[in-house]
């Protein structure tokens, strides 16, 4: 005879679809429902900082583009300051969402090119953008990071913490002068490494 449990059952879980753009960014669905989207929009011409242009796409186990996913952007200043710590800059949002264009499954965001931040023990991080992804299909918004090609991300202790130093590779964009392409893989031979915050 089976023991009856004495606690709930878990329940199934749940994806953030089929909606998602609908729900975080109703105007690249093609809804005119608010005057300003949160997170998007230019930033002040006066926010200290070389401006810098990341493009890319995020692309599913099976090689396409996934074109319903929102990006959530998180980055210090160019002194690498966050919000709230005195001296950083005024007007700097320090985040932004970005979705990629319907047709191609690109994806572009303007910002400035980030500060060296301290890390745990008052280690440097090198310069990065956090990401965070949702889209329909994934049950948990994915975690990860973006690097610069031409920044000395040596030292950087949570790209450390990676063991296979191809790995790192994933989070790393290529180019120079302002302008970087970084690709997201969810799944597949050259998916990104995605952290457990």
């Amino acid at each position: 005879m089976v023991q009856p449990l004495s606690y709930l059952k878990e329940t199934p879980s749940q994806t953030a679809g089929p909606y998602v753009h609908i729900g975080l960014a109703p105007g690249a669905a093609g809804f005119d429902i608010y005057d300003h989207e949160l997170g998007f929009g230019p930033m002040p011409d006066d926010v200290p900082g070389d401006r810098i242009r990341i493009t890319g796409c995020v692309f599913d186990g099976m090689g396409s583009p996934v074109r319903d996913v929102l990006i959530e952007v998180w980055q210090a200043d160019a002194a690498g300051l966050y919000p709230g710590q005195p001296g950083s800059a005024e007007g700097f949002r320090h985040w932004a969402r970005v979705v990629p264009d319907f047709d191609t499954g690109m994806f572009t965001l303007d910002t400035i090119r980030p500060g060296v931040v301290p890390g745990p023990g008052g280690r440097p991080q090198a310069p990065h953008l956090s990401l965070w992804l949702v889209a329909r299909g994934i049950n948990t918004g994915l975690q990860t990071r973006m690097y610069f090609t031409d920044q000395d991300n040596g030292a950087d202790p949570v790209l450390n913490l990676i063991e296979q130093p191809h790995r790192r590779l994933t989070l790393i964009a290529d180019g120079a002068d302002g302008h970087y392409h970084f690709d997201i893989h969810l799944q597949g031979e050259k998916e990104t490494v995605f952290l457990d915050v």
